[in-house]
């Protein structure tokens, strides 16, 4: 995975450098097909606006933003709002799989299918 940090009109020091490596590495947690973590900072004036853009295998991007004082709050709460996708997106899939079985389902319509002719049958 390939997370890219980059600064637009100003610059972040070091430490905040590593902590946002740190904190987007554990996107993986929640999504393991994330390919590639793009974090933008643009500082205009007293505000700083982070934008995330998450790259993942077989999906659209995902995209958050927040503009706040600091840079760090900033990324902090884009990064939550990114974490609020993913895992949005991973209930729908898995949601999605958790339907009966195509088995099951032909199963239950063909007993009601013999249900309804045996009922019809029985009127006549």
């Amino acid at each position: 995975m390939q997370i890219e940090i980059a600064c637009r009109h100003g610059s972040i020091g070091e430490p905040v450098r590593n902590y946002i490596h740190e904190k987007a590495e554990k996107l993986l947690t929640f999504f393991e097909r994330v390919t590639q973590i793009q974090v933008t900072f643009d500082f205009n004036g007293s505000r700083v606006k982070a934008e995330i853009l998450v790259d993942a295998e077989h999906k659209h991007d995902f995209v958050a933003h927040y503009e706040g004082e600091d840079a760090q709050i900033s990324f902090d709460q884009a990064l939550h709002k990114i974490e609020h996708q993913i895992k949005r997106y991973k209930e729908q899939v898995q949601d999605h799989r958790r339907d009966r079985p195509l088995g099951e389902i032909a199963e239950a319509v063909s007993l009601e299918a013999e249900g309804k002719n045996s009922e019809s049958e029985e009127s006549e």
